[in-house]
């Protein structure tokens, strides 16, 4: 789950809710913060060629895993920890609005079911970096992660995103009902073994990327109601978070297009004859995501707060999203990223608290 292109997966990412993954169905969605956009610096680069580029092998010798909090940086890597804090905080707004469906209005409630689908969101980022640590050699942006570097073996990886998903999805199924179970399980499949490899065969892969980047607020509203006839705001907010992914997406993919291109994977931009195609498309999912996001007001489940703040918000969207259209440059790519990263969590909290569910 990466994005929220690496939300459980776009948040995602990419990028982390935002990449994830999302982000995140993305690696990027939902999350991908703003210092992880900055380029590597020139010594970086001149000091190490692309691992496993040019056909031959990496010899470096696997570096020694360093001090206590070292190890927990490199887990917080593997887990990809600024992308899981989105999915757990747009996880827990599902649940507390489908419960608020219900007549309870208690945001302690959405506290476990967020956990548990962190859990497998949290899996899902450790098999995308087992099953991706060769493409990560490749890539200036991600081969000092712990996989690559050996500072975590991969069976030690495997075993803990084993474990995670596995036992994300029973606690869901035990605590809560099997619909959200099955539904999160589902959604690790998607985006670690159908997302991560499809990344190498077809540009397609950030909308379908995109579909478990966007399930972390419905997997919350369906642990409260597996039935899914008091889901209506997990819908909503999967919407949302579907379309969002895509600009930010395309911001971060501009802006790492030579990378993507090193390491093989076919984004939109990385490809020949690009030119211009990361600025449509923002544009025109940021124009998109402006109707969708007021589908709860246009179907009488939203009151002023949102139907003020949700336009608003993406009309900001739109607006960064055309500055990068007419001029693709890194400055304006990365204006676009932070405009996402604003967006998202403004959108959810107003439908938090749209209804007055303070404590």
């Amino acid at each position: 789950m990466s994005g929220p292109r690496e939300a459980l997966a776009r948040v995602p990412g990419e990028g982390e809710l935002g990449a994830a993954p999302a982000a995140g169905g993305q690696d990027a969605v939902v999350g991908e913060d703003v210092a992880a956009a900055e380029p590597a610096s020139e010594a970086h680069q001149a000091g190490r060629e692309p691992a496993g580029g040019g056909g031959h092998q990496d010899v470096r010798q696997p570096e020694r895993p360093g001090g206590l909090g070292e190890r927990i940086a490199d887990w917080v890597t593997l887990t990809k920890g600024r992308i899981g804090a989105f999915v757990f905080f747009a996880a827990w707004v599902g649940a507390v609005l489908a419960l608020r469906a219900q007549g309870v209005d208690d945001l302690s409630a959405g506290l476990e079911p967020a956990f548990w689908v962190l859990c497998v969101a949290a899996g899902s980022s450790i098999f995308n970096q087992v099953f991706e640590v060769r493409t990560d050699h490749l890539m200036e942006r991600t081969r000092g992660r712990p996989l690559v570097t050996g500072r975590v073996a991969g069976r030690q990886a495997t075993i803990a995103g084993i474990a995670l998903g596995l036992g994300g999805t029973l606690a869901l199924a035990v605590r809560f009902n099997w619909t959200a179970a099955l539904c999160a399980l589902g959604t690790l499949v998607a985006y670690s073994m159908v997302y991560t490899p499809l990344k190498r065969f077809t540009t397609h892969n950030t909308a379908i990327g995109a579909l478990p980047g966007a399930m972390p607020p419905l997997l919350g509203a369906l642990a409260i109601d597996g039935s899914g006839v008091q889901t209506a705001w997990g819908w909503y907010l999967f919407l949302i978070l579907f379309v969002w992914q895509f600009p930010h997406f395309m911001a971060i993919a501009w802006m790492y297009r030579e990378d993507y291109r090193r390491g093989g994977l076919r984004m939109l931009p990385s490809m020949p004859n690009s030119e211009g195609i990361a600025g449509r498309n923002a544009l025109l999912y940021s124009l998109v995501i402006v109707p969708v996001s007021l589908l709860p007001g246009m179907r009488g489940d939203a009151e002023l707060l949102y139907l003020l703040v949700a336009p608003l918000a993406g009309l900001m969207y739109v607006a960064f999203s055309l500055a990068f259209a007419l001029h693709e440059t890194r400055t304006r790519a990365r204006g676009l990223l932070l405009a996402s990263l604003v967006y998202l969590p403004i959108v959810f909290l107003a439908a938090l608290f749209d209804r007055g569910a303070l404590i």
